[in-house]
């Protein structure tokens, strides 16, 4: 079993309560799930989400996994001063994700250093389905 990387204290609800007012709000991202070394978050596709050719679109992916590997670099520095903030994403479309599903986002760390963090996002269908995968790296910086 990996040991937890979590440093500091949450709930989904506090978590989920933090995107009021922001993208993740509009786009329907939720927090769902979190073990010792993974934290999930669903997004559903809907008109907010798909492309013309309605299915999901990518760049809305991209949003889910920077968000859940944010949420997850941040959630691993235990100083209250330091914050973590996107230096690069790399995301791998594998299949369509159709309107009216929704998409889960799994987060793992790859590394997690005092400077830099780098992360493995696979997004999956509501059929399990891999649809997106991303690796993300993180800078921590002073607040």
């Amino acid at each position: 079993m990996q040991e937890k990387i979590w440093k500091r204290e949450f709930k989904l609800d506090i978590l989920n309560s933090l995107s009021k007012n922001t993208c993740n709000e509009h786009l329907g991202i939720e927090f769902t799930e979190y073990g010792d070394d993974y934290i999930m978050a669903r997004m559903p596709v809907n008109e907010r989400t798909v492309q013309p050719m309605r299915i999901l679109h990518g760049g809305a992916s991209v949003v889910l996994a920077e968000t859940v590997g944010s949420v997850a670099a941040t959630l691993c520095i235990d100083d209250p001063s330091k914050t973590a903030v996107g230096v690069s994403i790399n995301a791998s479309h594998l299949r369509p994700a159709r309107e009216g599903g929704v998409v889960t986002a799994t987060c793992t760390p790859i590394r997690i250093g005092r400077t830099l963090h780098v992360w493995d996002i696979k997004i999956r269908d509501e059929k399990d389905r891999m649809t997106c995968i991303c690796r993300l790296t993180m800078a921590v910086i002073d607040m």
